[in-house]
This record gives structure tokens, C-alpha cells and sequence, in this order.
């Protein structure tokens, strides 16, 4: 099979696996087992933790001992026997222990699957810049299928998304990737690794860039827009299935029998607004675009709330749509930002900083700071809660970042 077709399945699978259950989980969790909105944070939390320290310590194994394709497969089949411990589970405290022992070793394939695309497409003499691109992107074709599968799939008349069915069909998934993994081309061990302190490899010494001002703002703003990634994540299937659902004149619409197909469209919207990137960039700049990005989160999290399935169902949509400008420009122009205002020998770890500052401690805090909110405020109320949020942290990233050239030197 060409090594592309090969890498093409990979990537389908590695996010197939996370959309069957990251946007429909919040909704079997509030209807299904009636879990508080902290409680239902805290199992998107999990990923927050499990960023923190996990792709790091795999990435060293993976270095020194085991090949980044094998530990992939192992990590895969762990993570997917988790799942199917966890999918009949419905104590909160089993459940929760299962899922955040089966995203301890999710998170960690993110980063060695993009390793053993990149060591497999430079092995066949490929560039990189230039393959990858179009291989990731079935990715999230991955993640938009099968998030529109456990919607439509019904078992004894329930859509997948509203059971533990859910949990079930990301494991096999997961033990499907798991053993293909074996079969991916070899990714030798890098015996120069060895020579690296373990501070290096763990990409600590980045932490030093926060004694250069303009880097620990950017990454104090990188921590508050994380905060906001999980939100929708969490509660947005749950707020369209369980809170209009138990609306009489609002059951049996569109965006509560098929709340998953309905978000499909800001996975869709990321995908196209990629392609917007270098375009605003050159014609604002990176400060602009990422301030866009946070005025988008204030429309994203504002439409849901004035938003309805039924006559407001077009705010919803507008919402779903503007997601892709709200997520993707600020990741990717953060990560440009990294890229040109390090020096080279720390850039691979300060894009670890940017990751564990948006993914880690934002995704953390964020879960269950939302929960708290949701459980307090209650809906429709939350959403403009999260909206005066974004709008608090446009609005002092806008006083406060000031983009500079100057290299930052950790």
C-alpha cells in the first residue's frame, strides 16, 4: 500500500476514535446518568491533565526505547481497554477513573502519530511541508464521520451518542489502530537522544521564555483562550439534547435529535478556515488575527445562547460556522507566533510551553471552572457568562500583547 494511503488511514482512525465520543460524551453524561455540570468538566478535564506531562514522557520512551510506531499501537490498545472497563460504568467515581486512565494514553498518540508521519514521509524522500498537510486533514475527516456515525447508528432504537454505546465504539476503533500500528513503517530510536539532560527532552527549558514579557503574556492569554476550548466540548451536545429536549415545543427538532451532526459543521468550518489563515495574516497581521479569534469565541458562546432549534435555529448554525475562525486563528497563528520569535534550539519545546498552556492548564481549568458555572447559572445564562469571559480577555489582550520580532531567548 503507498506509504500516503497508509498514513492516510492512520490519521482517519487516530481522530476517528476521539470524535465518537468527545462532543456527544456531555449529553449521555447529563441525560443519561444526570452528572452535575463539575462533574461533567472534569472528564473533559482529564485531557487537560493528561497534557501536562504525558506526551512528554512518551516522547521520551519513544526516543530512547521503544520505536514511535510500536509505542503508538501500545498506547492505542491500552487506551481502547480502558474504554470498553469504562463504557458500562455509570458510578461516577469508576467512570471518571477509566475514561482519565484511557485519556492518559490517548493524548500521547497526537504527537507520535504527526512523529511517525513525518519519519515515514522523510524515509521515502517526501517533504514534509509540503505531504503532511493533506494526510492530517483526513484527520479530522475522521473526526466528522465518526461523529455523525454515533449519531445516526441506533442500537434497540438509541442513537449511540446518547449511551455508553459511545465508549464501546471509540474502543474498537482504538484496538483497530492499535494493531494497524504494527504494521506502519519503522521509526528508528535516536541514539543521540541519550546524550540530551532529561530537562531537554521533557522540553522544561522553554519555561524559561516567561522571564521575557511579551512571551508570559502570550502565554497567560494562550492559558485564557484554552479555558474556553473545552467548553463547547463538554456542554454543547448536552445543552442542545437535554435542555431543549425537555422544551415540549422544541423535542423532536433537528438540533435535538441530531445534536452531533448539527456541531459536525465547526469541525467543517475548521477545516475551510485553515485555508483563510494566510490571507489575514498578511493583510493584519498576527496580533489582529488572534484578537479576531477571541471576538469570535464572544459570538460563538453568544449565539448558542440566544440560539433555539426551532425559528433561532440559524444562530446556531452561525455559531457551529464561526468556531472554525474562533479556534483555528488563534491555534495556528499562535503557533506561527512561536515559531518566528524563538530561537531554533528551543523552538520545538516552546511550542510545548504554547500546547501545555492552552491544552493543560487552560482545557483544566477551563472544564471545571465551566461546570461550576453551569451549575450555578444554569442555561441558557451560562453561555453569556462564558461570552462576558471571552469579551474580558479580548479586551485586555488587546491593551496588553504587544507583538514584537525581537528573538526570545530561553
Amino acid at each position: 500500500m503507498n506509504i500516503k494511503l497508509r498514513l492516510i488511514v492512520m490519521n482517519f482512525l487516530q481522530y476517528a476514535i476521539w470524535g465518537a465520543w468527545l462532543i456527544s460524551l456531555g449529553a449521555y453524561l447529563g441525560g443519561g446518568l444526570k452528572f452535575s455540570g463539575v462533574q461533567i468538566g472534569s472528564f473533559f478535564a482529564t485531557m487537560g491533565i493528561a497534557s501536562l506531562f504525558m506526551p512528554g514522557v512518551m516522547g521520551v520512551i519513544a526516543d530512547r526505547w521503544i520505536p514511535a510506531q510500536k509505542l503508538l499501537g501500545i498506547c492505542h490498545l491500552i487506551a481502547g481497554l480502558f474504554l470498553f472497563l469504562a463504557a458500562p460504568q455509570t458510578e461516577y467515581a469508576t467512570l471518571y477513573t477509566y475514561v482519565l486512565l484511557s485519556v492518559m494514553f490517548y493524548m500521547p498518540t497526537i504527537a507520535l502519530s504527526n512523529s511517525v508521519a513525518y519519519t515515514s514521509l522523510t524515509s521515502c524522500g517526501l517533504e514534509t511541508v509540503k505531504s503532511f498537510p493533506p494526510i492530517r486533514v483526513w484527520g479530522t475527516v475522521g473526526f466528522i464521520v465518526s461523529m455523525i456515525a454515533v449519531d445516526l447508528i441506533r442500537i434497540d432504537g438509541v442513537q449511540l451518542s446518547k449511551t455508553s454505546y459511545q465508549l464501546y465504539f471509540s474502543a474498537i476503533l482504538s484496538l483497530v489502530l492499535g494493531i494497524y500500528a504494527f504494521t506502519l513503517p519503522n521509526c528508528p530510536i535516536n541514539k543521540e537522544s541519550e546524550n540530551a539532560t532529561f530537562i531537554d527532552k521533557m522540553g522544561l527549558r522553554a519555561f524559561a521564555l516567561f522571564k521575557h514579557r511579551q512571551m508570559a503574556v502570550f502565554f497567560l492569554f494562550s492559558m485564557c483562550l484554552g479555558i474556553a476550548l473545552q467548553i463547547t466540548n463538554a456542554f454543547a451536545n448536552d445543552y442542545l439534547t437535554n435542555y431543549f429536549g425537555n422544551i415540549p415545543k422544541f423535542a423532536g427538532t433537528f438540533g435535538v435529535e441530531h445534536a452531533n451532526i448539527l456541531i459536525s459543521l465547526s469541525q467543517m468550518s475548521e477545516t475551510l478556515c485553515i485555508l483563510l489563515i494566510p490571507f489575514f495574516l498578511k493583510r493584519y497581521g498576527i496580533k489582529i488575527v488572534m484578537l479576531i479569534s477571541m471576538v469570535a469565541w464572544v459570538l460563538r458562546f453568544a449565539l448558542l445562547g440566544a440560539g433555539d432549534p426551532g425559528s433561532g435555529v440559524w444562530m446556531l448554525i452561525l455559531s457551529m460556522l464561526i468556531y472554525g475562525v474562533a479556534f483555528d486563528f488563534f491555534n495556528i497563528s499562535g503557533s506561527l507566533y512561536v515559531e518566528k520569535v524563538t530561537r531554533p534550539a528551543i523552538r520545538s519545546s516552546a511550542q510545548g510551553v504554547f500546547m501545555i498552556m492552552t491544552n493543560g492548564f487552560g482545557a483544566f481549568i477551563g472544564s471545571y471552572a465551566a461546570g461550576k458555572v453551569v451549575d450555578m447559572v444554569g442555561w441558557p445564562n451560562s453561555w453569556y457568562v462564558f461570552a462576558g469571559y471571552s469579551l474580558i480577555v479580548a479586551f485586555l489582550f488587546m491593551i496588553f500583547f504587544q507583538y514584537k520580532h525581537d528573538r526570545a531567548e530561553g
